[in-house]
């Protein structure tokens, strides 16, 4: 009789990583477990209309779109636990996982826990997210056409999408605590000449004003020099103060960079550990978008079955 508790393929996340992994390697009759953490399906479960995402021409809700990548997965075979994973040992294989007081071992494991967007951590700004506030211009810009918005924030993040957003609002303040950016020189450049870009300097964000039911009507800010208190009327805030890779519990393992980040092989998913391999945002400081989560964890997959097809 087989090990209920061992498994070829064990997957660490449920977004669109994770959850194209699990169809994968379920495809593969892997028979993959899945450990969703505590929000399975990441974070489009937090984001109302997705419209880039190939093959919905009029958009899908994104608890929709990982509800039914899901299902996809467990169709094929792939099995689910929803909590998170407490702690691991990739020092000698099969691999151990414990979550909670039950521990799981496995051939292999693709790391797929994403990362996570950094917010001022306000009064109701959870329930805002997706009426409003954002962390991602790419999927949500489009939504905001000929509206005022804001971006909060002064490094490259907050540069580059401060200028895409241009390309819908019909002006974007950019809010920054200190008295210049932090951004690079041609980054710099390019909002100070954007004419449709202003900016509020030496200014925090103290209050979402509004109503979540009803969406963003402004912001509250206050000077960090003069103490002056104002509101700045836009219908739309997004964040760019950086994002944290939820990479911490494989670090004492896996190679990372210098922000947390996992590293792979050159156009590869796997890490420093062999069987161990890692996709989707965790492994991407650059483009930290469904797609190509979704694509790195059909790498994964592959990586996985073509690394337990070599050792039989």
């Amino acid at each position: 009789m087989s090990d209920p508790t061992h498994y070829r393929v064990i997957i660490a996340g449920s977004g669109p990583a994770g959850l194209t992994a699990a169809i994968y390697s379920a495809r593969a009759e892997l028979a993959p477990l899945v450990i969703e953490g505590i929000q399975p399906g990441g974070q489009l479960t937090i984001t109302t209309e997705v419209e880039n995402y190939p093959g919905f021409p009029t958009g899908i809700l994104g608890p929709q779109l990982m509800d039914n990548m899901r299902q996809q997965a467990e169709r094929f075979g792939a099995a689910y636990i929803t909590d998170e994973v407490s702690e691991i040992d990739l020092v000698q294989k099969p691999f151990t996982i414990r979550i909670g007081k039950r521990h799981y071992t496995s051939d292999t494991l693709i790391i797929a826990t994403g990362a996570t967007a950094r917010l001022l951590n306000l009064p109701n700004e959870k329930q805002f997210i997706g009426y409003g506030v954002s962390a991602c211009a790419t999927c949500d810009g489009w939504f905001f056409r000929g509206k005022e918005i804001a971006v909060v924030g002064g490094g490259d993040s907050a540069c580059e999408e401060a200028n895409y957003l241009t390309k819908f609002a019909s002006k974007v303040t950019l809010v920054h605590r200190r008295d210049e950016l932090r951004a690079s020189k041609i980054m710099r450049q390019r909002v100070m000449n954007n004419p449709k870009i202003e900016f509020l300097w030496d200014s925090i964000v103290l209050e979402y004003l509004g109503l979540p039911q009803t969406g963003l009507e402004g912001l509250r800010v206050r000077n960090v020099k003069t103490q002056v208190e104002s509101s700045l009327a836009v219908k739309g805030v997004f964040l760019a103060i950086g994002h944290q890779p939820n990479s911490a519990l494989f670090a004492p393992w896996v190679r990372t960079d210098a922000n947390g980040y996992i590293i792979t092989a050159p156009d590869s998913t796997q890490t420093n550990i062999p069987g161990v391999f890692a996709c989707g945002d965790v492994r991407d400081p650059v483009y930290k978008q469904a797609i190509t989560a979704a694509g790195s964890g059909c790498m994964a997959a592959i990586e996985a079955e073509r690394y337990l097809s070599a050792g039989e």
